[in-house]
């Protein structure tokens, strides 16, 4: 399809209809950040999201957040809570064959990650955006679309909660809204989409239990990958490796916590505080990634431009990388006909998207090559976790890539 298909002009209207500089669909970190910079430079923008407002709240999502991100939150207004409220981590630690391995990442680089539920994080974006801000938003809209992206008026048709049918007139039109929304289906046939998957899934797991340790742990393992997040004093992330498609209801409690003790467990620490499981999906692991990131009048951020496994933790930070330099290019456009940052907006997003998926996989071949099956594998596993145990240097480099890209946004 291409960006001035038919099904895409513009229809015709009154001439009294509402216009909107930019037009932001999706109201997840990308979307909201967006609009909230966008608002504090006195630019009016229109929030679109399918979903609620308590809903999008309160969808469990990643929670560890880079430290250049919280620094760019905090020089933008928009981290008051989260760094009232979030825990600073320090360390991670490997476990294999009984034995822990601990990487103290800021002794090494001398920063730390901040863990932050993502659901926090868009209520705070949410509040400061819709309640302090005035931004204007409208939730669970339907039958979104796009038309006329590769002409200099672009607008934006909705069907409201009530059913009412509204046209909106943008100058640009942000699309935020995920890997399986809107903007994603308008794409030109020129656009490029690189996919890799895994083959591996993951059982992901929120438990009411404290954390067993004041890290993130890494089992790896004969039987499959193991994951311990913390997420606040008294709950926990789990993910457990499983087959790609497995359904979620053949791991009962009793085999979930089974399998987690026997996966993450160490000569020299205690069993994991169990506790009651509040969440398990299993999520197949693959990436994509969309070049470039922008078309005509429509700019992608965050997971409608790039989907990253949860292997590296580094989605929600991509998506605020995204955000940032999308409001600083359309601010620039908007107040002074500056058009450097919209033209070097992809470029600039996909260094380092590129960066970040090439980490991803390497850390999945290091969490799965151990029950891949494959002795070749497993050998290769086992000499790259010697290398980053036993080389400081490794350990070091290692350190750098698992913060993520520490350049100021």
């Amino acid at each position: 399809m291409t960006l001035n298909s038919p099904h895409h002009s513009a229809p015709s209207g009154s001439p009294a209809v509402p216009r909107f500089p930019v037009v932001v669909i999706g109201a997840g970190p990308a979307g909201l950040a967006l609009g909230n910079v966008l608002r504090a430079a006195s630019i009016d923008c229109l929030v679109l999201e399918t979903e609620s407002r308590a809903f999008i709240e309160g969808r469990p999502r990643a929670g560890v957040i880079e430290e250049w991100a919280v620094r760019g939150l905090e020089e933008r207004g928009l981290a008051e809570n989260l760094l009232a409220r979030a825990e600073r981590h320090t360390a991670c630690e490997f476990r294999l064959g009984g034995r822990r391995h601990r990487l103290p990442y800021q002794e090494l680089t001398g920063r730390h990650h901040y863990v932050y539920p993502q659901p926090l994080l868009v209520t705070d974006l949410v509040r400061e955006y819709a309640d302090v801000r005035g931004g204007a938003i409208r939730f669970e809209v339907r039958d979104v679309r796009l038309h006329g992206l590769d002409t200099a008026g672009p607008a934006v048709s909705y069907t409201d909660e009530d059913g009412e049918r509204h046209l909106v007139r943008a100058d640009f039109v942000a699309g935020c809204d995920g890997a399986r929304g809107v903007t994603r289906t308008v794409l030109p046939d020129w656009a490029r989409i690189s996919r890799h998957d895994y083959g591996v899934g993951w059982l992901a797991l929120l438990a009411e239990a404290p954390p067993s340790a004041d890290c993130v742990l890494f089992g790896v393992h004969p039987r499959g990958f193991a994951g311990h997040m913390p997420r606040s004093p008294d709950v926990t992330r789990y993910y457990l490796q499983c087959p790609p498609g497995d359904d979620p209801e053949n791991w009962p409690q009793d085999r979930v916590w089974a399998e987690l003790q026997e996966r993450l467990a160490v000569d020299d620490r205690p069993p994991l505080t169990e506790g009651r499981l509040i969440e398990k999906r299993v999520l197949d692991l693959h990436n994509h990634v969309v070049e470039p990131m922008s078309f005509g009048r429509l700019f992608l951020a965050g997971d409608a431009a790039h989907l990253t496994a949860p292997i590296a933790a580094k989605g929600m930070n991509l998506a605020l990388h995204d955000a940032f330099l999308l409001a600083d290019a359309l601010i620039a456009y908007l107040a002074d006909g500056d058009t450097a940052g919209l033209d070097g907006y992809s470029d600039a997003c996909l260094r380092r998207v590129w960066d970040y998926q090439e980490f991803s996989q390497w850390l999945s071949d290091v969490y799965h090559g151990a029950s891949s099956g494959d002795p070749y594998r497993a050998g290769t596993t086992r000499a790259r976790l010697r290398r980053l145990f036993d080389s400081p240097r490794a350990a070091g480099a290692f350190a750098e890539q698992y913060l993520g890209d520490s350049s100021p946004v």
